[in-house]
């Protein structure tokens, strides 16, 4: 009998975030969520870290990324990263309104798209440091090298971002086990 065929998996980054409710619950309940998609796997996760709102009102956000091994293909990914996102109460009455839970595909083992559902990498990733500051984290602390296809922002570049845009990693909080 032949042994069944594994689909090859590859890295996904996503970013995590949500400024509405019980913010620290949602993310520690999206990781578990995210450990059940089929042919996937949560690789490591980033400290979380506290940021002002950019291009978008109401509370302080908590954000992470999350690093993933996957053998869902990238527009499957996102449809259950959105589905998640459901499954957690996030509405979207308007853009950049406050949310519950916010999952982005970020990076996908270096494929690049372009249609009305999916870019990638993710346009925006490299001008906010809710994103750049947890990624560096969680590469630095998983020993990766950063990902040959994206632009690596100097240190200098994400200090600016990060004094601009208001970010604070959170000591206290983990939502790794």
């Amino acid at each position: 009998m032949a042994e069944p065929q594994i689909p090859p998996r590859f890295r996904a980054l996503v970013g995590m975030g949500g400024n509405l409710g019980d913010v620290a619950a949602q993310l520690r309940s999206a990781l578990s969520a995210l450990e059940t998609l089929p042919w996937t796997r949560v690789e490591g996760v980033s400290s979380v870290y506290q940021t002002a709102p950019v291009d978008a009102s109401g509370p302080d956000y908590l954000n992470a990324v999350v690093a993933l091994q996957s053998a869902l293909g990238p527009e499957e990914l996102l449809r259950a990263l959105l589905q998640l996102e459901c499954d957690h109460d996030r509405t979207r009455p308007y853009r950049h309104a406050p949310r519950t839970l916010d999952l982005d595909l970020l990076w996908f083992g270096g494929a690049q798209r372009d249609t009305a559902t999916l870019t990638l990498p993710h346009p925006r990733m490299l001008q906010r440091a809710f994103v750049l500051e947890p990624l560096s984290d969680l590469l630095d602390t998983q020993k990766w090298p950063w990902p040959a296809d994206l632009p690596r922002p100097t240190a200098q570049e994400r200090q600016f971002l990060a004094q601009q845009q208001g970010i604070a990693q959170i000591e206290s909080l983990h939502l790794a086990k």
